[in-house]
């Protein structure tokens, strides 16, 4: 066992030195098609100049000469993007077919930033199911440059009512159950005390499990926050609890409305008001299968799948399409068709949709999970560019990360390098060539060798 665990460590601390990126390099890329990610049109035949993992320039292919020293490469028939960013994970409790509490160690968690970064995400925001200082010790390692994967941002615990916090098992008594203004302000207090990137509420009864937080304790977390210079999002169900929530100044919404398609009324606010959206779909689309869909068998999706996770998962995975009746699978469909009308409407509107899924829920696995939900989201009617957009400046934007998330100078150098075009099929996000951090190539080939040998441990 120790001899085990010794190894599993020393391959952690492997994948953390070669996903980190080095500094210093300047690199020129030329020929590419690049998408600026802020949903400006594409430059076709683009060069970027990288000065010490930071964007220098951007042109045409010839019109910037390479620096002495500097290394040229040709990307003629590619495209380049920014890095995917994405704003509601859950990490550390998934470790192959096991889903409990006690998976939520250093290396479960290093295991999904890795992961992560495998599929082409460069930074995650975890929502608020976080135990203990590891994830704080972590984002500190990063910062630091002692570890790598996808950049770690966090909400530290959430906020919730008694019972009506995060819904699994494995996540029993880690959010703040409150139930007056004064454990409300005192738990933001902490929380910003800890330094937490935002603050996490869940306004749900769970079904009729528990009492919902009130709309004025929820209040009173969303203006304590914001005295503190911290933004708030809200896990919600009800319309009606959006509405107010949106009217009191929350910051984002976790999930899209479920008991409703939302109104216009409500989305008006919502642009008025600021407040960005994170659609959630991979994991209430799943439910209105009764066999395995065609997707699941999607050639680049199955292969990163196949890459990054056990057979053994992966065959329980394709066995839960077929693990429902008909009248479930549709009554899932019918819920299902509510959140795209949302997301239609959203689009349409100009709303602040972000890149948001869920990611590290049971069998709902980091990376896959994107980029599973781009699709999803270019289903339910956003454009490919938009989703582009959802995915890299906007989610970048919300996070507050001035640093990332667009092809421009001064930004780092945070690119997806793919094999086709995603304008043209949103899909082709999958086709990855490779992948810079702060213009360093994330090595990963090593990324795969490292997150199979740990699911066998």
């Amino acid at each position: 066992m120790l001899r085990m665990t010794i190894i599993a460590t020393c391959l952690v601390l492997a994948a953390a030195l070669f996903a980190h990126p080095a500094s210093g390099q300047t690199v020129l890329l030329q020929g590419a098609r690049a998408i600026p990610g802020d949903g400006s049109p594409a430059v076709e035949n683009a060069a970027i100049l990288v000065e010490r993992g930071v964007i220098a320039r951007i042109g045409r292919k010839g019109e910037i000469a390479a620096p002495a020293g500097a290394t040229t490469i040709d990307l003629d028939g590619k495209t380049v993007m920014p890095a995917i960013v994405s704003t509601h994970v859950h990490p550390g409790f998934q470790r192959g077919l096991s889903y409990t509490a006690e998976n939520f160690t250093r290396e479960t968690i290093v295991d999904d930033l890795n992961r992560a970064l495998y599929f082409g995400v460069a930074v995650v925001m975890s929502q608020g199911i976080e135990k203990g200082d590891v994830m704080y010790r972590i984002r500190a390692d990063q910062a630091a440059g002692r570890l790598g994967g996808a950049r770690l941002r966090l909400a530290g615990r959430g906020i919730g009512a008694p019972n009506a916090g995060p819904g699994a098992a494995a996540f029993a008594n880690i959010a703040y159950e409150i139930t007056t203004e004064d454990e409300a302000r005192r738990a933001a207090q902490e929380l910003a005390a800890n330094h937490v990137d935002a603050i996490k509420i869940w306004v749900d009864d769970r079904g009729g499990r528990a009492p919902k937080l009130s709309i004025p304790l929820s209040r009173a977390v969303i203006d304590e926050g914001h005295r503190l210079g911290l933004k708030v999002t809200a896990h919600i169900f009800y319309h009606d609890d959006a509405v107010a929530l949106a009217a009191a100044g929350i910051n984002s919404f976790a999930h899209l409305v479920r008991d409703r398609e939302m109104s216009d009324a409500l989305i008006a606010l919502m642009i008025k008001n600021h407040v960005y959206v994170m659609p959630n779909l991979g994991a209430p689309e799943r439910g209105g299968y009764m066999a395995t869909p065609e997707w699941f068998e999607e050639p680049n999706l199955a292969g990163m799948l196949r890459d990054t996770e056990p057979p053994e998962l992966i065959e329980r995975m394709r066995r839960s399409f077929s693990a429902r009746d008909a009248a479930t699978a549709a009554r899932s469909r019918r819920n299902y068709a509510i959140l795209q009308s949302s997301v239609a409407k959203l689009a349409a509107a100009g709303a602040g949709i972000i890149l948001g899924c869920d990611t590290g829920l049971e069998d709902h696995v980091f990376g896959y999970s994107e980029q599973r939900e781009l699709e999803l989201m270019a289903e339910a009617g956003m454009t490919p560019a938009q989703v582009i957009v959802a995915a890299t400046s906007r989610a970048a934007e919300f996070l507050g990360l001035s640093d990332t998330g667009t092809l421009e100078p001064g930004k780092r150098a945070d690119l997806l390098v793919l094999d086709a075009n995603p304008l043209d099929d949103i899909r082709n996000t999958r086709h990855i060539a490779a992948m810079y951090l702060a213009g360093a190539p994330v090595d990963r080939a090593a990324l795969k060798a490292t997150l199979l040998a740990n699911t066998r441990n």
